[in-house]
């Protein structure tokens, strides 16, 4: 068929689809793809037949006789993914690009949602969550929550270098992408450019948005990868690549480190399969040049203990030594550790031999042993002690009396550290490790309360002379409300602390919020709900503490506060001859402009600054419940969102008009 662009509007998304020999499954990979939500009008499906003979390419033609978003190219067959990819990259014209494998499947509402991601933050690489509904490997880590905008550096992206995922084709033109006609791994260097290139990456984890399948035959593409020859050539451009887009440093080794791990160490795992000659004399020199090239001291002492061995080997031009380390690899790797000043080492047969002559270090794995570790609980006992309880150990060590295991606290964007011996409890979990630690804030801090701020909690673990510091927290018992422990607690002669206990997002670690206590309020808030019948009206009602009336010339208020230091004061109303000094008030919040919000009561008149009774603004606390309000302002509609976070203690609201087409859009979702 003529690959002539196709003339008419430019699509959204250009989904191409290579098969080869793909039947049963590309009858569902592409029904999925005509399926979208984000509607076939904005959508060209471009299937390249490459070569099948099992039916492939007369399905491809059923499909493409009832569908005329969906183009059919049927070439010879090329000897890999990358050739019809890259057909299909010649045809494309969509603002966007995906690579659909023909053995798996697009969720329905993929497409649509990976585009909006890309358009709302400007990303050039849109990374759709990725699931298994048989048991198929697929990545979990860079899918813990959504994500923006991101980069290789603060996200697991990098370590998924598959091609399907959204492109934005402008960046496929500016690096000049196309697949390298590998036999195997050519959808990696093509990744790789793409990520280490891209202005922005979005991950979209809140969605199924690509479903893997075990390919029922067996094999997809036009031949499988038999060894090292077929896989070399795309290691070396992934090398290529990451060295050409990257500068020396910590940057660079986050990236090597992925493909020294798995490229490379791969590579070396695989030699003892390749016939002696090719092993010795065609891949071992290569494979060489890159640990010398692209492995720097400080990588290579992050690498793991087996991988530190095979590569010194390797540097060192010790071939018969790293066949033998390779060979043995599975028996070696259970041989025990050996605990010696404080440093743990594998016990592996080359380790202080003066035969083998290998350094101490390739052996330590004392930062490598996992820590076991479960908060159980947090509460207050006392009155200003906060005591933690839980359970850790070091696999493998066992604790003994004199190593003390202590509670770390660490002041986030700060080098303040306060540290808390544990007391050792019986949990009922042999050997589990068990402990309180009590955590004074009026005297944490060398008889002082800890300075304001974000405090994370950290384990310093020891066993056997063995230190290790682990983050505390994200793996608690089920059910625990770390929140319900909010307290003020008295810190000192007229000294009071704010202390609020939360979970991370998302990593779910245990930190405390200190800050400093609100001073005394002089009312009660009761109530903050919308007005049933007055739409955009926040009324707010409470009581005088102690019950009474303001002083004299002075008169309570009920304010918002922008946070450009506007400020909009309505009058509260005392319930006519109350005791206890009732009152409510009325907020026309339908008035106020775009913005953040801050509502308090606020006294002005004479003294405005406040007495020792009398302070000068009290918190409008959050309600636990209260939603938002929308309402009409010249005709255009307008919201108000309270921002419920973590621990406020006065009420903000987000004024803002509603965005029609995300509004549309939230409708049909739901």
């Amino acid at each position: 068929m003529s690959r002539t662009p196709r003339p008419g509007p430019r699509p959204r998304v250009s989904v191409i689809v290579p098969a080869y020999n793909a039947m049963p499954g590309i009858t569902r990979a592409l029904t999925s793809a005509m399926e979208q939500t984000i509607g076939l009008s904005r959508l060209e499906i471009i299937a390249v037949d490459d070569g099948s003979t099992d039916g492939t390419g007369e399905e491809l033609d059923r499909l493409a006789a009832g569908c005329p978003a969906l183009k059919v190219v049927h070439q010879e067959n090329s000897g890999g993914a990358g050739g019809p990819r890259n057909t299909g990259l010649d045809l494309a014209r969509g603002d966007f690009v995906f690579f659909l494998d023909a053995d798996n499947y697009l969720g329905p509402d993929a497409l649509r949602r990976m585009v909006a991601m890309a358009d709302q933050n400007g990303t050039d690489v849109v990374v759709g969550k990725m699931v298994s509904p048989d048991g198929r490997a697929a990545p979990r880590a860079v899918f813990r929550h959504n994500q923006l905008r991101t980069d290789v550096y603060t996200s697991r992206a990098y370590s998924t270098l598959g091609p399907s995922k959204l492109f934005r084709r402008s960046l496929i033109d500016r690096c000049n992408l196309r697949f390298p006609l590998c036999r195997d791994g050519e959808d990696k260097p093509f990744t790789a450019v793409a990520y280490l290139n891209a202005s922005g990456i979005s991950v979209v984890a809140d969605y199924d948005c690509y479903h893997l399948t075990h390919r029922e035959t067996g094999r997809n593409l036009t031949r499988t990868a038999a060894g090292l020859t077929d896989r070399i050539d795309a290691m070396r451009l992934l090398f290529e690549a990451a060295a050409r887009y990257t500068r020396p440093g910590p940057r660079r080794d986050q990236i090597m480190r992925r493909h020294i791990q798995g490229e490379l160490c791969g590579a070396l795992r695989a030699l003892p399969r390749e016939s002696e000659a090719d092993a010795r004399e065609r891949f071992f020199p290569e494979l060489r040049g890159w640990a010398l090239a692209h492995c720097s001291d400080a990588l290579f002492h992050a690498l793991t203990a087996p991988e530190r061995l095979m590569i010194y080997l390797l540097r060192a031009d010790r071939f018969d030594d790293l066949m033998s380390v390779v060979r043995n690899a599975k028996e070696d790797a259970d041989r025990g550790h050996l605990v010696d000043k404080g440093r743990v080492y594998w016990l592996h047969p080359f380790f202080r031999d003066p035969a083998a002559d290998v350094h101490d270090a390739c052996f330590d794995v004392t930062d490598r042993l996992p820590v076991h570790h479960r908060l159980a609980g947090a509460g207050w006992h006392g009155g200003s002690t906060l005591r933690v309880r839980g359970r850790a150990a070091i696999e493998g060590l066992d604790p003994r009396a004199e190593d003390r295991t202590e509670l770390v606290l660490r002041r986030r964007e700060a080098r303040d550290e306060l540290r808390m011996p544990v007391t050792p409890v019986d949990d009922g979990v042999p050997e589990s490790g068990g402990f309180e630690a009590d955590i004074d804030i009026a005297t944490a801090d060398d008889g002082a309360p800890p300075r304001p701020g974000v405090w994370d909690v950290f384990l310093d673990v020891r066993a056997q002379g063995v230190s290790r510091t682990v983050r505390f927290g994200h793996r608690h018992d089920d059910g625990l409300d770390i929140g319900t422990a909010r307290r003020v607690v008295t810190a000192g002669p007229g000294l009071r602390a704010r202390v609020t206990p939360y979970f991370t997002t998302p990593y779910r670690d245990l930190s405390l919020d200190i800050g400093p206590a609100p001073r005394r309020a002089p009312c009660e808030v009761t109530e903050a709900v919308w007005h049933p019948s007055d739409k955009g009206t926040l009324v707010v009602a409470g009581r005088l503490l102690p019950p009474g009336t303001p002083p004299r010339g002075r008169v309570l208020r009920l304010r918002a506060e922008h946070t450009d230091g506007r400020v909009s004061d309505h009058p509260v109303r005392f319930a006519a001859g109350h005791p206890a000094g009732a009152f409510t008030a009325r907020l026309p919040v339908r008035d106020l402009s775009r913005g953040r919000w801050t509502v308090t009561l606020t006294l002005v008149g004479p003294g405005g600054s406040g007495d020792g009774r009398w302070p000068p603004a009290a918190p409008v606390p959050p309600p636990a419940r209260l939603p938002g309000a929308r309402w009409l302002r010249f005709g255009r509609p307008y919201y108000a969102k309270p921002l419920i976070g973590r621990g406020e203690a006065t009420l903000e609201l987000r004024v803002a008009p509603v965005r029609l087409i995300a509004a549309v859009r939230n409708r049909l979702r739901r």
